[in-house]
């Protein structure tokens, strides 16, 4: 009797602009999924060469540590500012931002608008999770209405704080962007749609049409004090319903 065996073939591996560092994401967040579509996509593009990330203060401050590309830390809210700086000096390199809500909607709002504004050729990656998930989960620009928080303990009252600020909406008025999209990372169909939106806004700065904005909804299960299939549930069912999903601007 003989049997056959068929050879296995690997087709899912890790990146090879990702680093070995296992990350101090928390488990269940969408931080990983979006790290590793992002480095899938420097690897599709052939870039890592040149590549540049710009990591922020919140849960990417480390993310220097992960890619094999060229990475500056800077301070707070600061990190559109310091790509716009990096890519002026050298416009020969692909520079990325990673921000947080707080980061870039908060303490970073000036640096964000106005570098959008300029069209600089850059790409941000802008991640809502609605609330500032390192620093102990205080209300951020996007927290919802009724959400509670740590400085919001009994839910966000917008006669008190004011409402959950639709940053993309706001960059999507300005005349020079070239791409601005809001995306999720819920389900395979939502990842799916979020590493074109990676894509796209990487490929438009290689092909230098200007400045890309991608925001991403996800979860923080544990400033939320939910499971991880409850916040994906969450996501899906509630937050959408006030970040409407899709492409606000499309000019590429």
């Amino acid at each position: 009797m003989s049997v056959s065996v068929e050879r296995m073939v690997k087709v899912f591996e890790r990146p090879r602009s990702l680093t070995g560092a296992h990350s101090t994401y928390c488990p269940g967040c969408h931080h990983g999924i979006l790290t590793r579509i992002i480095g899938q996509t420097i690897d599709d593009l052939g870039i890592v060469e040149r590549t540049v990330g710009i990591a922020p203060v919140g849960c990417a401050v480390f993310a220097y540590r992960w890619y094999r590309c060229d990475a500056l830390q800077v301070a707070h809210g600061r990190a559109s500012a310091v790509a716009t700086g990096v890519k002026r000096a050298r416009p020969d390199l692909v520079v990325f931002a990673y921000q947080g809500d707080g980061d870039f909607a908060s303490i970073g709002t000036a640096e964000s608008i106005h570098a959008a504004n300029r069209g600089e050729n850059i790409t941000v990656i802008f991640v809502n999770n609605q609330v500032y998930g390192m620093t102990g989960g205080e209300m951020a620009p996007t927290t919802l209405v009724g959400q509670k928080t740590t400085t919001t303990p009994d839910g966000r009252d917008p006669a008190l704080f004011g409402y959950p600020i639709r940053f993309s909406e706001m960059i999507a008025q300005l005349e020079a962007p070239v791409y601005v999209t809001r995306q999720a990372l819920f389900d395979t169909k939502r990842i799916q749609e979020t590493t074109k939106a990676i894509r796209k806004a990487f490929t438009n700065q290689v092909e230098r049409k200007g400045y890309s904005l991608v925001e991403v909804l996800a979860t923080c299960p544990t400033n939320w004090h939910m499971k991880p299939v409850e916040a994906n549930r969450h996501v899906a069912e509630v937050v959408t319903k006030v970040f409407p999903l899709g492409d606000l601007v499309n000019r590429g």
